[in-house]
């Protein structure tokens, strides 16, 4: 499992040009999938977003979680985060999970978000997404779970 988190001021999803998604200041994750993607990668991403601490405090140090805030996520599946452009010059999406699996992770994810913060808003899963926002900081991190050391 793959996130790309972005500290935002504000974000929002279009779809056909109708605001499907939209939160002020929090957070704006990327997600991708893979087959390999268990229970735990999902349980794990979903403490490690709502606890990073990426927010400031008032000395002005990033301290502060999510969970000690009432800013928002936003959710966008994005499964070409597992392209593969060492060869050739089209991605390969083989290491991305197949669209069924996908959203089925992808949904447990979302819900084990909303079990640990109240403000979580998504795009729609497989749509064509316009994807707005407002990096603040900026403040980009790519979190993987295979990095996690549990495989």
């Amino acid at each position: 499992m793959r996130v790309v988190l972005q500290r935002v001021s504000m974000a929002r999803v279009k779809v056909d040009g109708q605001v499907v998604g939209e939160i002020g200041p929090g957070v704006c994750l990327l997600v991708g999938f893979s087959p390999r993607d268990s229970h735990e990668d999902i349980e794990w991403m979903a403490d490690k977003v709502v606890n990073l601490r990426i927010f400031e405090d008032s000395s002005g140090k990033l301290n502060l979680p999510l969970s000690e805030s009432d800013h928002g996520i936003l959710v966008v599946s994005q499964f070409t985060l597992y392209g593969d452009c060492i060869k050739g010059r089209r991605p390969s999406f083989s290491e991305a999970a197949p669209p069924d699996l996908a959203l089925e992770l992808y949904d447990r994810f979302v819900e084990a978000l909303r079990d640990r913060h109240p403000q979580v808003r998504t795009g729609v899963f497989q749509a064509h997404m316009a994807v707005e926002l407002v990096n603040d900081g900026p403040v980009t991190l790519i979190i993987d779970s295979d990095r996690r050391g549990s495989r």
